[in-house]
């Protein structure tokens, strides 16, 4: 092997591959759109979102009420069933 094969081998192609990894690490960050920042105007409509769809209906109860099905169901995180 030459001089030019063995840098071409052992330090280009290293290179060019960290070039790569580095374009395609950097690229998401040059050409996504700007953040909403603190402080800002906020420009859109107010959306409501839940992650249970079924828990946004009428007869929905909060975790704080009593259950009053008569439910002999007992236990907890300490794990007393």
């Amino acid at each position: 092997m030459t001089i030019v094969e063995t840098v071409l081998v052992f330090a280009l192609i290293p290179l060019a591959i960290y070039g790569v990894i580095t374009l395609l690490t950097v690229r998401p960050k040059a050409t996504r759109i700007p953040r909403y920042r603190p402080g800002q105007e906020w420009g859109y409509a107010p959306v409501w979102w839940s992650a249970n769809p079924a828990g946004l209906s009428a007869d929905h109860r909060s975790a704080a009420e009593p259950v009053t099905s008569g439910s002999t169901a007992k236990g907890g995180a300490r794990g007393n069933w």
